[in-house]
């Protein structure tokens, strides 16, 4: 990777004789305040690690196994057009907070039917599945509640252990024994949370063991659901539908809005007795405005579809499985998926990133995830096993992959 050249010091040089004035004397002193960031933006590209934004167009011409679409539903026209007439009828944002202005019937029909179908009492839904983590892990902790928290947890649920003022243990990825000594002699309130389906490798926690182990602790089970809904579960309905945790009374889960269903937003679906108390105490969602309705119509325009054709979910365990056990062949060390997430790794942070160019040249997009991003600090290419994929595109994307890996 081309470095960038040192920051310059001009700045922080003092003046050869006193009263001298600095070398740039036409530069403001208070311009110096976030001189850091060029320190550390030198530092990331000495490392490797420099993210960009690329603005894809409308109609991109590149094969996408990049995205969270893994239904292929986010174009799909009747998703589109469930967006669209929800705009239409309620506008283009909510306008307001959903203790304000910002719920609509709408929402409210989004609430029920993505309780329905995954099982559970009750749902509310927030801006963002970032969003929705935060709710959930602040408006169920306090002072004094210990929460065990997964070390491949995302950032959002380990950002709410840190807002939540409650003392935090973390445990190695996947150990339901690690969780149960941790949980062991305390007293007092506690909650255990993971991820069901882990993003990075793809892998799936432990569900039932972790139940049980909570149970026997009489702790609370915290799951987010963002990689499982629309993937795992009789058709789709998730990783706590498929554990057998699903509508039990100690069991919550979060999910997102933005992945298999296509749109935007997050929700939490647990006990009627938790939403309620969500609804008054979580700060990410009294204080937020609300889902835009266009995002909530899309939501549930994609929820009925996934219903009405139950097929999508199970493709898209098939394309991922297919997906591994290709590449594998082929030589690369590809993680076996539980869901629809297929983790190719990759020598080096550098290497990931050539690669993942590589790809997009030969028209293939391809998703990169590198330091700070994974837990474990190995780099990796991620793979999107996406429902609506042709065996043709399969074969070309397997090609594609295989034919610019690096050297190890």
């Amino acid at each position: 990777m081309p470095q960038d050249s040192a920051p310059s010091l001009l700045h922080d040089t003092a003046p050869a004789t006193p009263g001298e004035p600095p070398a740039d004397a036409s530069r403001p002193v208070y311009d110096a305040a976030f001189d850091w960031i060029d320190t550390a933006r030198a530092a990331r590209h000495r490392a490797g690690l420099v993210r960009t934004l690329r603005p894809r167009p409308a109609d991109s011409p590149l094969l996408d196994l990049a995205s969270n679409d893994y239904l292929g539903l986010a174009r799909h026209p009747e998703v589109t057009r469930g967006a669209a007439a929800a705009a239409h009828r309620w506008g283009a944002g909510a306008t307001g907070s959903r203790l304000v202005t910002g719920s609509t019937e709408l929402h409210a029909r989004l609430e029920a039917e993505l309780a329905a179908f995954c099982g559970f009492e009750a749902a509310l839904v927030l801006s963002s599945g970032y969003a929705a983590n935060l709710a959930a892990v602040t408006a169920l902790t306090a002072p004094g509640t210990l929460v065990v928290s997964d070390a491949g947890n995302h950032a959002s649920l380990i950002d709410g252990c840190r807002l939540s003022k409650a003392r935090t243990e973390v445990t190695p990825h996947a150990d339901p024994e690690a969780v149960r000594t941790a949980l062991t002699g305390h007293d007092g309130r506690a909650l255990a949370v993971t991820d069901a389906v882990f993003s990075v490798d793809g892998d799936a926690a432990p569900l039932p063991a972790l139940a049980e182990v909570c149970r026997s602790a009489g702790a609370a089970l915290l799951v987010d659901d963002a990689h499982g809904l629309g993937v795992l579960g009789d058709g789709g309905r998730g990783a706590l539908w498929a554990a057998g945790l699903a509508g039990d009374g100690d069991v919550v889960t979060t999910v997102t809005l933005s992945k298999s269903l296509g749109s935007q937003g997050g929700a939490v679906l647990g006990p009627a007795r938790v939403i309620e108390h969500l609804v008054n105490t979580a700060r990410s969602f009294i204080f937020d405005t609300g889902l835009a309705p266009a995002a909530a119509g899309g939501a549930l325009t994609a929820l009925r579809l996934l219903r009405r054709e139950p097929q999508r979910a199970a493709r898209a365990g098939q394309v991922a499985r297919e997906l591994h056990d290709r590449l594998t062949a082929a030589g690369l060390a590809a993680v076996r998926p539980d869901a629809a997430v297929v983790s190719v790794r990759a020598p080096s942070p550098e290497a990931a990133v050539r690669w993942a160019a590589d790809c997009r040249a030969a028209g293939l997009a391809v998703g990169c995830f590198r330091p700070p991003s994974v837990p474990d600090g190995i780099s990796r290419l991620r793979l999107t096993a996406r429902a609506d994929l042709t065996d043709a595109q399969l074969d070309t994307a397997v090609g594609t992959i295989v034919a610019t890996a690096p050297a190890a």
